[in-house]
């Protein structure tokens, strides 16, 4: 492999610097290395103990330097600068040691000086290059190379980071003849074709850029990656058909390749073949070896499109074959679910939600999703069994507790059903959105199981946070009228609530029958007739029944109540009023 980055390499032979006779080398008569006082440039004359002292403080240097503490390395080579400044070695320690601890402009004086002293050693070239290169000083760094490749032997390997410099200062021309003088040296490379095509690109010289294209193909047919990329050139530049062409050439050669599948599936509907567009997408997908981020982000895609006919069934087609090739992702099966919600398929999307936490149970947006479709499916029993599954992993999340409970009222397990939203309630905190929430089925399980009291201070709650809240208004109110209690704040409510709904019969039955228990007959009358009119509730047809009966219109009255009757969904008392003709209460 070639090398490419920069080395600085203090190339010691017993301490000794690279490229720098040692003192006692040239002697010739110590049994030791040392780093030489003479380089290439005449030092000031230095007695023995100079040297030698000189010496011993760049060895303490190298020491402190290879244990990683510079400032003290740097201490001993500036002492030893200041009895041998023209030691090359010395400079270049100071530099790097310098630039070691964050100071660059501090070592670059003694960078330069190493290089003047030695020009020899590649090295001191790398370190000035380098320093250049960190303060953004491309020109400078471009001459250091450029110096190194053409005066030093063996160091080609440096073009690189010449080429680099040169596409950084966008001296493009210089660029490709230095890649030129690479490949001279080493042969075809793929990596400086690919980097020549990119440099071609940019001069919007397309045809130089697709001969090099050919160069890699020609060298290796066999290899996909070259012909694919040749393809993605050719599409970037609005030849869809010689892409598409090259695509089918790279899936000739590599049938399974499903990202040749996935750039040939793009290229076809750009040209509006929508189903070979189709079909080449299938490939893809039901191909394991295509990763299942690059399926997901794709199913993302179609997510923005739903809900349409046509975009579902092909979205849902590659959901199901995304599981299909990654049965044991979590992923797979929570963006299938996705589809599944937004193509309006809620049990299949249930099913596949349900796969990805059995995979991956600690999703806590997939097991709110779950519950939400439970609910909106009525699976009352699901909903119980998956918001208590959901709670063993979130047992500190109301909204779990907030399902569970309201599952428990539902199927009138009233005991159940106060003990999951009480403890909801206290984890909601100050979360007045979720506070109210809990208090509006407090209100009504506690109603159900005669804890009245408890039941209107949770309906007060409500109302304190939210005074037009349409529930608790209505439910609030039909429960006092239901147990003849505080009938004038019920008919209060109820009346600011038809204000606010003047049309909903439910609202309006409610007013009604508040009205029914005050006796005021004539005005119930009025909101039922209007009531029945948008209605087919049994409910409210046997209370329009109730109020003609009050009001003397019996025969009336009875044909209302045998209609309730055959709605189904009246009172169990309804059989009893139409055979003796006759109102109970």
């Amino acid at each position: 492999m070639l090398k490419r980055g920069l080395t600085i390499v203090a190339a010691l032979c017993g301490l000794a610097v690279a490229g720098e006779q040692s003192y006692a080398q040239s002697e010739r008569k110590k049994e030791k290395n040392a780093v030489t006082h003479t380089t290439g440039a005449p030092s000031l004359s230095l007695s023995p103990q100079e040297q030698q002292l000189s010496e011993s403080y760049f060895l303490e240097g190298m020491k402190f330097f290879l244990l990683e503490e510079y400032n003290k390395a740097l201490d001993r080579f500036q002492r030893a600068y200041a009895i041998s400044p023209n030691n090359a070695a010395v400079n270049y320690k100071l530099a790097e040691t310098s630039l070691l601890l964050g100071n660059v402009r501090g070592a670059l004086p003694f960078s330069k000086a190493a290089l003047e002293l030695n020009p020899k050693n590649q090295y001191y070239h790398l370190l000035l290059a380098q320093i250049y290169t960190n303060q953004q000083e491309y020109d400078d760094a471009i001459k250091t190379y450029a110096r190194l490749t053409q005066e030093l032997p063996n160091t080609e390997q440096y073009l690189f980071n010449l080429t680099d410099l040169y596409l950084a200062k966008n001296r493009l021309d210089d660029a490709l003849r230095t890649l030129g003088q690479i490949e001279e040296k080493y042969g075809l490379i793929e990596e400086i074709s690919f980097k020549k095509q990119q440099i071609y690109l940019k001069q919007n010289n397309l045809s130089k850029a697709l001969q090099e294209g050919d160069n890699l193909i020609a060298s290796k047919p066999e290899e996909v990656r070259y012909l694919l990329a040749q393809a993605e050139i050719l599409a970037a530049n609005k030849k869809i058909v010689d892409a598409i062409k090259m695509a089918e050439k790279a899936l000739q050669v590599a049938p399974d390749n499903a990202y040749g599948r996935l750039m040939l599936a793009d290229l076809l509907q750009q040209q509006g073949k929508t189903t070979e567009a189709d079909a080449q997408l299938e490939l893809a997908f039901g191909n394991p070896t295509l990763d299942i981020d690059s399926k997901v982000k794709i199913l993302v895609d179609y997510i923005k499109r739903l809900p349409n006919d046509k975009v579902a069934a092909q979205a849902i087609k590659l959901a199901d074959l995304t599981t299909a090739a990654h049965p044991r992702e979590a992923k797979a099966f929570a963006v299938a679910g996705d589809i599944y919600v937004n193509a309006n398929k809620k049990l299949p999307a249930r099913d596949n939600y349900l796969k990805a936490v059995a995979l991956d149970p600690g999703h806590y947006k997939i097991w709110q999703q779950i519950v939400l479709l439970d609910g909106e499916m009525n699976q009352n029993d699901s909903l119980i069994n998956h918001s208590e599954r959901a709670l063993e992993f979130f047992p500190n999340q109301p909204m779990f507790w907030f399902y569970n409970g309201t599952a428990h009222l539902i199927n009138k397990n009233y005991p159940k059903a106060i003990k999951s939203l009480e403890y909801g309630k206290r984890l909601a905190g100050n979360n007045k959105d979720l506070q109210l929430q809990f208090n509006l089925q407090l209100g009504d399980a506690y109603h159900s199981s005669e804890q009245f009291t408890l039941s209107d201070q949770a309906y007060e709650a409500v109302l304190a946070l939210d005074p037009g809240n349409p529930h608790a208004l209505n439910n609030y109110s039909y429960f006092l009228s239901i147990r003849g209690q505080n009938l004038t704040k019920a008919k209060a409510m109820a009346s600011a609530l038809v204000a606010q709904f003047p049309d909903n019969a439910t609202y309006l039955d409610t007013y009604a029958w508040v009205l029914y228990k005050m006796k005021e007959y004539p005005e119930a009358k009025r909101l039922l007739e209007k009531a029945v009119a948008n209605s087919s509730d049994a409910t409210i047809i046997e209370h329009y029944g109730d109020v003609l009966y009050q009001l003397g219109q019996r025969d009336l009255a009875l044909k209302q109540w045998v209609r309730a009757n055959q709605v189904g969904g009246a009172s169990e008392g309804i059989s009893k009023k139409i055979k003796d003709k006759k109102l109970y209460e």
